[in-house]
């Protein structure tokens, strides 16, 4: 008898934590600009509607600031009790289409537009913004607690909304993130210094979630590999922050991400870099400052099908934790190889918001490929009203 175990088939239904999804492939969070009011709006609703309608498993809505001063725009939507009713509504949409819905609750931190929001942005040090041309303010142990609290009391409203799951975001240099990296923290308190210490409000957001909602839904974490800086959060840091995180039980599964927003956004994207396009979105002087120096802060990467899977293995072997594959997944054979490896789900965002059907087509016929050529160009469209949605 043989008792290897089977790859999973991505297209069967799979457990996430007390949920269980009609199949492996998970709608990556990616802001859309349909959030007019910060509050969700008819278009939004129809955008996640198409892609469960589309065949994935389970959509992801972004981005769900816990406070105010969280948005990276001030159009994002932030949880209180006036965003309900239309977040009702975009989960019974994509429910009726068969799809699971997930949240992603976070708080942008030093990444926040302090002009837009109106609020200052927060860090664990004080640092200059060039993206707002603003100040951000170090966060005192008051606002760590406040924001910590916040994440758990959107987690809630999230339950309340008819969301099976949410995304807690802990990547990309936002709030979290921020705090683990040794080259944008510079605090000398309990916040700063060791890895142990600079863990400490990822760690002490997850469990405030979990402490709130239980079981009731499932819990992932957007969890950063590494940022893509010199000195800033690597791979052996992140390795052991992991392993924090699935001893503590606060999460069901990873979506293993890297990059920074706030000091180098394409790492994680990878293609060709829309400097140009980026530029023309911006009032001046950013709008010169990009023009002239732009291809400083937005390089770019080569592309290549699964671009993060090499850091991502080093994670599946060092963890029993479900992990969801990220970047650079277009095809099935993709899929399939996730699957070998022991990824128990695959995200997939850029190719998804050219072919809103692409997962029942590649299901129909597995030798279909992606439309998608990487130009990154729906990025730069999200600050024009343009929207990112191609097909």
């Amino acid at each position: 008898m043989d008792d290897r175990p089977t790859t999973p088939d991505v297209f069967e239904p799979a457990r996430l934590g007390p949920l269980t999804l009609r199949n492996r492939t998970i709608k990556a969070a990616t802001f859309e600009g349909m959030t007019k009011g910060a509050l969700v709006t008819d278009e939004l609703i129809e955008f996640h509607r198409r892609h469960a309608a589309g065949g994935v498993g389970m959509t992801t809505v972004a981005y769900c600031a816990v406070q105010p001063e969280g948005r990276t725009e001030r159009d994002q939507i932030w949880m209180r009790p006036e965003a309900l009713p239309g977040l009702r509504r975009l989960t019974d949409a994509v429910h009726a289409e068969g799809a699971a819905a997930s949240a992603q609750i976070g708080h942008a931190g030093p990444v926040a537009n302090g002009k837009s929001n109106g609020l200052p942005s927060l860090g664990p040090s004080a640092s200059f913004n060039a993206q707002s041309l603003r100040m951000t303010r170090r966060a005192t142990r008051a606002d760590i607690e406040r924001i910590t609290r916040a994440h758990a009391d959107a987690a809630l409203l999230a339950v309340e909304a008819g969301f099976d799951a949410v995304e807690i975001h802990l990547g990309h240099n936002y709030f979290a993130s921020s705090f683990l990296s040794p080259k944008i923290n510079k605090r000398d308190d309990g916040y700063g210094g060791s890895l142990a210490n600079r863990a400490k409000v990822a760690l002490g957001v997850v469990r405030a979630v979990r402490d709130a909602v239980g079981d009731r839904i499932a819990i992932l974490a957007k969890f950063n590999m590494d940022d893509g800086v010199p000195g800033g959060f690597w791979l052996d840091e992140s390795l052991q922050v992991a392993r924090w995180l699935e001893r503590a039980g606060g999460v069901d599964a990873l979506e293993l991400t890297a990059g920074s927003s706030l000091l180098n956004p394409m790492y994680l994207f990878r293609g060709e870099a829309p400097v140009r396009e980026f530029a023309a979105t911006f009032p001046q002087p950013q709008r010169l400052g990009i023009q002239l120096v732009g291809d400083r802060f937005i390089r770019a990467y080569p592309y290549e099908e699964a671009y993060l899977l090499d850091g991502a293995r080093q994670f599946r072997a060092a963890l029993d934790l479900p992990l969801v594959l990220l970047g650079g997944i277009t095809e099935r054979a993709t899929m399939d190889r996730a699957m070998a490896e022991g990824f128990q789900f695959v995200a997939m965002a850029r190719a998804l918001l050219r072919e809103p059907d692409l997962i029942d087509r590649i299901q129909a016929e597995p030798r279909t490929r992606s439309l998608c050529v990487h130009c990154n160009k729906c990025m730069p469209t999200i600050f024009s009203g343009t929207h990112c949605v191609l097909a």
